[in-house]
């Protein structure tokens, strides 16, 4: 089985961002847990970071990077935890 990739298209503002999470790379599939999600959440938020504007708060861009991770499996059925990982994440790596 070939891996899979899902792409996910956000749009913030004026611009428009694209969130990708690949597989685990030692497994083909997306797992429907926080650990998956945390390192998604990473990612997308130092990609989203980078298009965002200085005066968006730090609720702005959870709100921007969670919507851009909509279809990730943890997200779809733990939305509220996925929300508590993502801040929890935030302080964590001082992401703010």
């Amino acid at each position: 089985m070939s891996p899979v990739q899902i792409w996910v298209l956000a749009s913030t503002d004026a611009e428009s961002v694209v969130s990708s999470f690949t597989p685990d790379s030692a497994t083909d599939r997306v797992f429907d847990n926080a650990d998956s999600f945390a390192m998604v959440f990473d990612r997308t938020w130092k990609l989203m970071e980078q298009n965002s504007s200085e005066s968006e708060s730090p609720e702005q861009k959870l709100e921007a990077v969670i919507q851009a991770m909509a279809d990730h499996p943890f997200v779809i059925s733990s939305p509220e935890m996925a929300r508590q990982v993502a801040t929890f994440r935030i302080r964590l790596l001082d992401l703010s």
